[in-house]
């Protein structure tokens, strides 16, 4: 008797993807993530303060009591005494350290409280102590500063939804504690408050012990969302820090630009010592024993017509033939580790070749419409090697998919096996070695290894060098 299967079962992947969604919605309050958003929140509302719009703010209203007395409204001269003030102070600001390390402060709680990690602008100038009135990183603090206005009045939004969501679940407990007056007084009605009824009176009101149960039902709701709502906020002021107390997009292509050219140096003093040693421990050794086999059969050959030893004689002669051989092998691989002759045809011949010759089975896939350049196919077949020696040596796969595919100018190398996982570029060379190769021409390795496997590695390249 076989067992009837209902059809609106769901199984595989996407069983229990409403309970884990429900799971981690209910779990997201009491997570350190969400707690160090929430600090990064409340460390950024003394900026609301701090800040040029509170700043003039600030000025206006002193120059107007000082002038007037708050007798009048501000005068026209007040508003200029108060940009002028203001101006003088962001441009102090800028001119000294200041502005610099209130961006660093920035900073370092991005990467402390939210794990965002962003490299410092460019340092001043040697031989100046102050960076001056044009320095461009202290001016984009500046506006990093005016950007964190309407941040931070939203992060103090967000940390309404902790604190009136804990306030709203214990009005059970405070309707007990302070609501204990003597029969026949008549108290007004609690209000509320939810972020819907945030500047006004409240939400909705309480008035009996049973209606305190509807706020802690909407504290449960804050709560629950406030997380969601920090980390978007979090997110927000994340984007901000990135694209303003960063190194800026000029700053960070030349300093992309000067570790290209410090990897392409790097690969290039590799490769001459690489071929040097090669060179010297293969080929040339071949050759020196060939020069000597050869004046040795010179020496017993001697000068007559007759041969003393003529067995010794073939002897030197073979060996120095299979000399020539092994020296003309050397120096192809050489030759072929520096271009291999297979590339003349293309990637894709190239590729097949190399699957061709894999110990382990290969699926090939490529989708090149346009050729790329000689230097990009060449360190896209050197990938391709090198990922395909790693899988044959430690990840004990069966399978093994290569794909190239061509778009958008750029060329997208993938090699995926079905192996034991947890490739570390970081526990070798050969990865690590990848990466500087494929960064000189401005592009990417990215690993996905988890223990266990599978194992997938992408090379980015752009298509012409």
């Amino acid at each position: 008797m076989t067992e009837a299967r209902n059809p609106t079962r769901r199984s595989g992947p996407m069983r229990g993807v409403p309970w884990r969604g429900a799971r981690a919605a209910v779990v997201a309050p009491f997570t350190k993530r969400a707690g160090r958003e929430l600090a990064f929140c409340l460390a950024g509302l003394p900026f609301v303060v701090v800040n040029p719009v509170a700043l003039f703010v600030g000025a206006v209203d002193l120059s107007w009591w000082v002038s007037t007395g708050g007798r009048s409204n501000p005068a026209p001269t007040d508003v200029v005494i108060a940009v002028a003030g203001v101006g003088l102070l962001l441009v102090l600001l800028v001119s000294t350290t200041a502005a610099r390390r209130l961006g660093a402060l920035h900073r370092t709680l991005a990467t402390r409280l939210l794990g965002v990690r962003v490299a410092a602008p460019p340092p001043v100038r040697a031989g100046r102590a102050w960076p001056g009135p044009r320095d461009r990183a202290g001016w984009r603090v500046v506006g990093y500063l005016l950007a964190k206005l309407p941040a931070s009045l939203i992060e103090l939004y967000a940390v309404f939804f902790w604190i009136g969501g804990v306030v709203n679940l214990s009005y059970p407990l405070l309707w007990g504690a302070f609501r204990n007056h003597p029969p026949g007084v008549r108290l007004d009605p609690v209000p509320v408050f939810t972020p819907f009824g945030l500047f006004g009176d409240g939400t909705f009101r309480v008035a009996t012990l049973g209606g305190t149960f509807a706020a802690t039902a909407a504290g449960a709701a804050m709560l629950l969302a406030a997380p969601w709502v920090t980390r978007a906020v979090t997110s927000a002021d994340a984007w901000l820090i990135r694209g303003l107390l960063g190194p800026g997009r000029l700053a960070q292509r030349v300093h992309e630009l000067e570790l290209s050219r410090a990897s392409a140096v790097d690969d290039s003093a590799a490769l001459l010592r690489r071929l040097e040693r090669d060179l010297h421990d293969g080929a040339q050794i071949r050759l020196a024993t060939l020069a000597m086999n050869l004046g040795m059969a010179r020496r017993k050959l001697g000068d007559g017509d007759e041969v003393a030893d003529a067995d010794a004689v073939r002897e030197l002669v073979d060996a120095a033939l299979r000399g020539a051989k092994d020296a003309l092998g050397d120096l192809r691989s050489l030759t072929r580790g520096i271009h291999p002759p297979v590339l003349d045809n293309g990637l894709a011949d190239a590729l097949a070749s190399l699957a061709g010759d894999s110990v382990i089975p290969v699926g090939l896939e490529i989708g090149i419409p346009v050729r790329p350049t000689p230097a990009i196919e060449t360190i896209a077949y050197f990938c391709a090697t090198e990922l395909l020696a790693n899988a044959a040596k430690h990840s004990f796969a069966t399978t093994i998919a290569v794909r190239v595919a061509g778009r958008r100018g750029v060329l997208r190398l993938s090699v995926a096996d079905d192996g034991t996982g947890g490739a570390d570029p970081t526990r070798g060379t050969g990865l690590s070695g990848l990466a500087q190769r494929v960064a000189v021409v401005d592009g990417t390795l990215s690993i996905a290894s988890p223990p266990g496997g599978p194992t997938t590695i992408t090379v980015e390249l752009p298509l012409r060098a």
